[in-house]
């Protein structure tokens, strides 16, 4: 298994938009963009990572091991409602608007909310280290 760091990685993705800015505006954006990227993308970034490390893509090495592949073999008697939440995750919804959709959809919530307790995202948010 390839084990991948989020820090390096991150560090990719920062360095392209800086270059991308610093093109788009003719002199080096330097920490502006730097800055700039980790407010409007840091959040959705690591929350992406974090996913795919759940869903066994990618282990990502900042990110509890026990969690690696944790989808792959939970939840698998309800297949479309992880599906579905994991959506929702994905793009961005926190669990107070997961629940939400659950009770307009008359969903199950007792397994709605097993699923976000299992993946309980908000004990995996990493702030951004800067000069690592």
């Amino acid at each position: 298994m390839v084990k991948l760091s989020i820090w390096d990685d991150s560090r990719r993705e920062i360095d392209c938009h800086k270059w991308i800015e610093s093109q788009r505006v003719g002199y080096d954006m330097g920490e502006t963009a730097i800055r700039g990227w980790i407010g409007q993308h840091w959040r959705d970034y690591l929350r992406a990572k974090w996913l795919e490390h759940l869903q066994g893509r990618a282990f990502w090495i900042e990110l509890d091991r026990d969690d690696f592949g944790i989808l792959q073999h939970k939840f698998q008697d309800q297949p479309l409602l992880l599906d579905r939440v994991v959506d929702r995750l994905k793009s961005g919804q926190e669990n107070l608007q997961v629940i939400l959709w659950a009770i307009d959809f008359h969903l199950p919530i007792e397994d709605v909310l097993a699923i976000l307790l299992a993946l309980d995202i908000n004990s995996r948010r990493i702030s951004y280290q800067f000069g690592e």
